[in-house]
């Protein structure tokens, strides 16, 4: 066999490729020999953290992955899978494309939106809604205005050229992000869930087509280059930043849909990470069964491309599929219908090994176990330590602050930081309204509202993580995002139901970095037990490193969390403007003495080093309860939580929509810059009308959860313990023009 394939690798080859010298023996021990080029290079990308989560599987098993609502677990296939009832169910994810963003941000945040949608409509689910969550360093850098620029237009001229509006998301600044920034990219869908598709090959003698676009160089190797720290050298690895077409994938999505809707599918997988190789292993070890592949037959861009570039191509709009035998016709001329090649390249064997074809000569021969998570790639257990820091911070005292005698020139200042002021000029980038399914265009609401179409029901989502919190204190940090993506769907009328991670981190081999890792781990799992929310899936991203004068750090650690919920009702979804002057204003949840890691205490007193904000989960799950009461008692006309900013952003947020101000009183026992920037954690502001005001107080006061009334709705005018802050519709020209300004200028 050894002389019908390629020479032998070398073990610098092995190490080029990004294996390390004992994965090399490994390998060697797996396969009986030593392999050639092309087998080193599948390895390659098979083994690195992207495809095999080699560092961090060991964690990931110990997150929850049951739940009431669960159809298709972590794992199992391209996407998770929750029942929404009605014979429906709803397909979601989130993942990164951080490194191809750092590199040419316009096409690697256009990819990682072509993407995630292609493992929604791989399973048979139409998108219906994306959001996504984007991490930039210092706005008054040119390379960070640069990044911001092309990533929103990235994701914003493909999202919109495919036609599935954009919800919601977050975008977040810290110079730990300079180098490199974070785009991860969120979308749903909804599925029959009679005729979901599965990634799995099976059936000895069906062929295999590769359907979509052709192959080209362009992406080859981006699973090992997103495995691999962002260097001043990495501009050389541009060919491994994937190129988009959206109306490719918009016919490829129609073409799926309706071959969904025949007999001629055994399995379907999308051609993400390592192309060919991915899909083909991936589906052979899933069904347990081989391959036989003839890249001969593969149609490509360029011609005289060598077996491994053919291979290791992350050309977008592809997909492998598995077809019933006598059924390739009806593939055909779908695909040709649409414009799209179907090329059948290949055959399930009854072997277990996947075999590539060149001018008739064998050139790979491998196990497809030996390739893939849960098989045969490696595992590893890191080491870990708790960093220097984490001490420090907790040193932090508010009585060292000396609280400030103007808070409304601060207040005005709060609303104008990047990380707290309006992201209009991002998502007015994006088409929220096509497809006509978007419910919360014109009523602004805590989480992003889809509607279910021929149902009473719709979906909600949220996509959530304050960096800050995380890198303060990692456990507490990342139970603070799910609570907070949690409180979100609470707050617009849902019922939370399940997540999706999106797991940004540093160097795994550094033990401070995997200790924020393990830390995010553990506050993760509390927090979905906590709010029965499983983990359905996601991506892990790790190398994610930024140069500080002259020094390699960590990004900030950044766990994000994608969750969606039900609203089973959509005359019970909740927005968060105020509606009627005159309406009562209170906050449940316990407001607190404490300005730990705000917007607040970073960005304007310049005090980096403190603990994560107050929280409790307990606390903060009974106040989930309540508010899910209020709503569907119909005791309440608008709910906001408490979150960046302070409950002085969160009121002025409440009052732009319809230009109505407030009139408060703060809490005499707590420091006035804690009770209005503040960030402790629980706290959702809600107004009620003069009719419910009775039931509701009466309501409140039988529960145990601490609830205050703050003050009234005003026509326009803010005013605070007696004192004039202006109007609201001040605060709103500089909290909407605030992040453009910064941008332009």
């Amino acid at each position: 066999m050894q002389n019908t394939m390629e020479q032998e690798a070398t073990l610098e080859q092995a190490i080029e490729l990004g294996l390390r010298e004992d994965e090399f023996e490994k390998i060697k021990e797996v396969i009986g020999r030593t392999p050639n080029f092309t087998e080193t290079a599948i390895y390659s990308v098979m083994w690195s953290e992207h495809c095999s989560y080699k560092n961090s599987i060991y964690w990931l098993k110990k997150l929850p992955k049951d739940g009431p609502h669960m159809l298709v677990k972590a794992g199992e296939e391209n996407a998770g899978l929750v029942d929404i009832g009605d014979g429906l169910g709803c397909v979601f994810k989130i993942e990164s494309h951080n490194h191809p963003s750092a590199l040419e941000p316009y096409q690697g945040a256009a990819t990682g939106v072509g993407g995630i949608n292609r493992d929604i409509f791989t399973m048979g689910a139409r998108p219906i809604a994306q959001m996504n969550s984007l991490r930039f360093g210092n706005l008054k850098e040119e390379r960070t205005k640069w990044l911001i620029k092309g990533v929103v237009k990235g994701i914003g001229d493909y999202g919109n050229a495919f036609g599935i509006p954009i919800l919601g998301g977050e975008v977040f600044f810290d110079e730990s992000f300079h180098t490199n920034p974070l785009v991860n990219a969120f979308s749903a869908g909804i599925i029959d869930t009679k005729k979901i598709i599965s990634a799995t090959s099976k059936g000895p003698g069906n062929p295999v087509f590769i359907v979509g676009s052709s192959t080209g160089k362009d992406g080859i190797a981006g699973a090992a280059f997103a495995s691999k720290d962002i260097t001043e050298d990495s501009a050389d690895d541009l060919p491994s930043v994937q190129v988009g077409d959206p109306f490719m994938e918009k016919l490829l999505l129609e073409a799926t849909m309706e071959l969904s809707e025949t007999d001629a599918i055994v399995g379907m997988q999308d051609m993400g990470a390592a192309g060919i190789t991915c899909s083909s292993f991936e589906m052979s070890a899933a069904g347990n069964v081989g391959m036989d592949i003839n890249l001969d037959l593969v149609p490509t861009r360029q011609k005289n491309m060598l077996p491994y570039e053919i291979l290791l191509s992350e050309s977008q709009e592809r997909m492998l599929v598995v077809v019933h035998k006598g059924k390739e016709q009806i593939v055909k001329d779908i695909f040709q219908k649409w414009d799209l090649h179907a090329e059948e390249i290949g055959v399930v064997t009854d072997s277990t090994n996947v075999r590539f074809f060149v001018d008739g000569q064998m050139i790979s021969d491998l196990p497809a176990e030996s390739l893939v998570l849960g098989g045969g790639a490696p595992q590893y257990e890191r080491e870990y330590s708790e960093p220097a820091y984490f001490k420090k911070y907790k040193e932090f005292n508010i009585d060292s602050v000396a609280e400030p005698i103007d808070l409304k020139s601060i207040a005005f200042k709060l609303l104008q930081l990047p990380n707290i002021a309006s992201k209009r000029w991002v998502y007015e980038q994006y088409d929220s309204m096509v497809g006509t399914g978007n419910m919360t265009t014109n009523r602004p609401s805590d989480a992003g509202i889809a509607n279910i179409k021929g149902t009473d029901k719709a979906l909600s989502m949220s996509v959530d993580c304050n960096s800050r919190y995380v890198h303060a204190d990692p456990e507490v940090g990342t139970m603070i995002a799910v609570s907070e993506a949690a409180r979100n769907i609470t707050c617009s009328g849902g019922d939370p139901s399940a997540v999706t991670n999106c797991l940004n981190f540093g160097n795994p081999y550094n033990p401070e970095s995997y200790w924020q890792f393990v830390g995010a781990i553990k506050g993760m799992s509390a927090a979905c037990n906590k709010f029965s929310t499983p983990v359905t899936g996601g991506n892990v991203s790790f190398y994610n490193q930024t140069v500080i004068d002259n020094n390699e750090v960590p990004v900030y650690p950044t766990p994000t969390i994608g969750m969606i919920g039900l609203v089973n009702d959509k005359n019970n979804i909740m927005t968060l403007d105020f509606k009627y002057k005159g309406d009562l204003v209170f906050v449940i949840g316990s407001c607190k003495n404490d300005i730990n890691s705000s917007e607040y205490l970073s960005n304007i007193l310049g005090v980096k080093e403190s603990p994560a904000p107050y929280f409790n989960l307990e606390e903060e799950y009974q106040t989930h309860q309540i508010i899910k009461s209020l709503i569907q008692n119909k005791l309440i006309n608008a709910a906001h939580d408490v979150s960046d900013g302070g409950l002085f952003t969160s009121l002025i947020e409440m009052g732009i929509p319809n230009e109505l101000g407030f009139d408060i009183e703060t809490d005499s026992e707590i420091r006035e810059d804690a009770f209005l920037f503040g960030e402790s954690q629980g706290r959702i502001v809600v107004t009620v009308g003069e009719d419910s005001e009775d039931e509701f107080i009466e309501y409140m006061a039988s529960s145990e959860i601490d609830f205050t009334l703050l003050g009234h709705v005003t026509k326009g005018k803010i005013q605070i313990d007696g004192e004039h802050f202006g109007f609201i519709n001040e605060a709103k020209s500089l909290y909407q023009n605030a992040l453009q300004n910064a941008i332009n200028n």
